[in-house]
């Protein structure tokens, strides 16, 4: 009995477990068939759209980027397709070793390494990078034959910027270079839209032009949808859009005239601005020193940089465009201007000059160069009376003087067609308490820190660009324009041109006769003032004003022959001026860092610029080697016709064909 018992004992637990190994082979079994439900039915146009994407790849096609042409069609910047061999990081498990195995296959310097590591530093290791550009037919023939050595190294063909005339107008153009992760970053807060045109693009402008016009210059990207094998090789090509190059921007600068001042600077600092009044064009706009911009294309090189960076004359600085300097005695005629319009001294009014002012227990001097004697209002300008402008200057007030001559551009942007422009400094009461706002003690305006402001000195601090503006404004009877470099821009596609008027501002209501009194009196400048020698014998009619600012300022009791022996403490030498006296068609403002005499350094280049616009004049080459040492006044010599003169860079045998296509620029354009 006991044996039977304990057999359907065993039979019993037999079949329990029978059925729980049963029911839960059914229960894997159900949950296997609700899976492949819940994929084929319900999951079944997710996993298809997934699918299809794991064999298809869209892959960008980067535009050409646009060209950039000055006004008679002569290409700034360019663009040429060249190979690169480039590296995955995250595909190369050894990568010193890889990077020196293939240095024994291509060269690879120290430079192009240590730009690999920077790179590295500012990218993500799946992202494809150069670690050398440029390559010969030969080393790529080289590489091809071993690449299956080099995993995750590849050969890419690329396009490059280039700017052929190296440094002729650097700051004004730019450059291009790689995206950053700061620029990455900002990308995130674009329209979709942007973001899509902006993929697979590697490189957008970083200064200049180049960075303003960075929309313009891009185009728009293009797409290629390929299928792919399991491998990740391409086996057809689905789809195509085509990308469209960028639009090429034809600026209103005269390259030729740009090299030509940048020549007559030489190794000098300093900056000049070139304008047409009758439309805000800009026809030269330069700053010196200045720098290649093809150095930036690759990936600057560290010592490249650090001589850049680290350069005292500081050729990335955009003087035209962010250097202040004190006006000196070319702020003379602006005060004038104020004067008459605010009612405060008439031109006949006459002031004895004794060659010194006395205010408040201290005295103001004049020039050695002046002389004594009643001197009005023009001759107080034609001979740059110091005395003068001190008095007015003092029956004004600082604040007057601020709300007569803000309107014409001084002590704020102009809003040019370029980023990072400054707003230098017309001062007035409250931007002394704004300025010194953490300084209550140094809040106070004093009455005697308005006297030096009548001469352009004091606080006074202002671009070349701002001094350009301002007399074109006067000069044009008041009418104002936005200053403006891009001039068309072309849609390459459609072959249609865009114009880019520059914006008229508001005019100012200038009286014809104030006018006359100071175009007069600079045009008198000319013939019986400070560059009545520069500009002795010139076939036109020109007016303008020199001037001499102080670097630094001098300690009491110090005197300017104990400081000037520092190269980096002289003077300034400006020079402002427009010609034809009426019916102007250029104004321009220049500096000349440290030279002395506004008549010695400044006004010679002016006279030139002239005679260029003009005359259609080109100086001889002695002529252009005294100018560049402050030696010139009137030109020397013969000049030279532009058809004698090639571009820079250019062969000899260009220069008819280039000066032909330059010679509508003389007189410059049309309103």
């Amino acid at each position: 009995m006991t044996v039977l018992k304990n057999l359907e004992q065993e039979l019993s637990r037999f079949r329990l477990r029978l059925v729980v190994a049963a029911g839960f082979v059914l229960f894997c079994f159900g949950l296997l068939v609700a899976r492949l439900v819940f994929l084929q039915v319900i999951q079944h146009d997710s996993l298809l759209d997934r699918a299809e994407s794991n064999r298809v790849t869209i892959v960008p096609i980067v535009p050409n980027r646009g060209l950039i042409k000055d006004r008679n069609g002569v290409v700034l910047a360019s663009n040429y397709s060249a190979y690169t061999l480039e590296i995955t990081p995250s595909k190369v498990l050894d990568l010193e070793a890889t990077i020196d195995a293939l240095a024994q296959v291509v060269e690879v310097q120290a430079r192009d390494r240590r730009r690999f590591k920077r790179l590295m530093d500012e990218s993500k290791s799946f992202e494809s990078l150069p670690i050398r550009t440029k390559l010969s037919d030969a080393e790529v023939a080289r590489f091809t034959a071993q690449r299956f050595r080099f995993p995750g190294v590849e050969i890419k063909a690329r396009l490059f910027r280039s700017y052929p005339l190296g440094e002729v107008g650097a700051h004004l153009i730019g450059y291009i270079g790689r995206i950053n992760q700061a620029e990455k970053k900002a990308m995130d807060d674009w329209e979709e839209e942007d973001i899509a045109n902006y993929r697979g693009t590697e490189y957008i402008g970083k200064l200049g032009l180049e960075q303003s016009y960075e929309r313009e210059l891009h185009g728009i990207t293009g797409f290629e949808q390929m299928e792919t094998s399991a491998a990740g090789r391409a086996v057809r090509r689905l789809a195509y859009k085509p990308p469209t190059p960028g639009n090429t921007l034809q600026l209103s600068i005269d390259i030729r005239l740009q090299a030509l001042v940048e020549e007559l600077y030489k190794d000098r600092r300093g900056a000049l601005v070139a304008i047409d009044p009758r439309n805000g064009e800009v026809l030269a706009f330069v700053s010196k020193p200045t720098f290649d911009p093809n150095l930036f294309v690759d990936g600057i090189d560290v010592e490249s940089w650090r001589d850049l960076n680290e350069n005292p004359d500081k050729p990335l600085l955009n003087r035209a465009l962010r250097g202040t300097y004190p006006p000196g005695s070319t702020f003379k005629p602006l005060m004038a201007m104020a004067a008459l319009t605010s009612g405060k001294r008439s031109p006949s009014v006459v002031i004895q000059d004794n060659l010194t002012y006395s205010f408040g227990g201290r005295t103001f001097g004049s020039p050695e160069t002046d002389r004594p004697g009643p001197k009005d209002m023009r001759a107080a300008i034609v001979s740059s009376s110091n005395v003068y402008f001190y008095s007015l200057a003092n029956e004004m007030g600082v604040d007057l003087i601020h709300d007569e001559l803000e309107p014409f551009g001084l002590g704020r942007r102009t809003e040019i067609d370029l980023q990072g422009e400054v707003s230098g400094v017309l001062p007035s009461q409250e931007w002394k308490r704004r300025y010194f706002a953490r300084s209550p003690a140094n809040q106070k305006w004093f009455a005697g820190e308005t006297i030096s402001l009548g001469i352009g000195q004091g606080y006074n601090n202002f671009t070349m660009l701002q001094l350009a503006s301002a007399y074109a404004t006067i000069a044009n009877g008041g009418t104002r324009f936005r200053p403006r470099l891009v001039r068309e821009i072309e849609d390459v596609v459609k072959h249609e041109q865009r114009r880019v008027a520059s914006d008229a501002l508001q005019p100012l209501p200038l009286k014809p006769a104030d006018v006359e009194v100071i175009l007069n009196a600079m045009h008198g400048v000319t013939l019986e003032g400070t560059s009545r020698l520069v500009f002795a014998g010139a076939p036109y009619t020109s007016g303008g004003k020199t001037g001499t600012a102080q670097a630094v300022g001098l300690r009491a009791g110090e005197r300017y022959r104990d400081v000037k022996a520092d190269e980096r403490k002289r003077d300034h030498s400006l020079y402002v001026a427009f010609a034809p006296v009426h019916q102007p068609t250029i104004a321009l403002a220049l500096i000349v860092e440290n030279a002395g005499w506004g008549s010695t350094s400044a006004a010679p280049i002016a006279r030139r610029v002239f005679d260029y616009v003009l005359a259609g004049q080109y100086p001889n080459e002695e002529d252009i080697a005294l100018t560049q040492i402050g030696k010139s006044t009137a030109p020397l010599g013969k000049p030279r016709s532009l058809a004698e003169v090639a571009l820079p860079g250019a062969p000899a045998s260009a220069a008819s064909a280039s000066a032909s296509a330059s010679a509508p620029s003389r007189g410059a354009s049309s309103p």
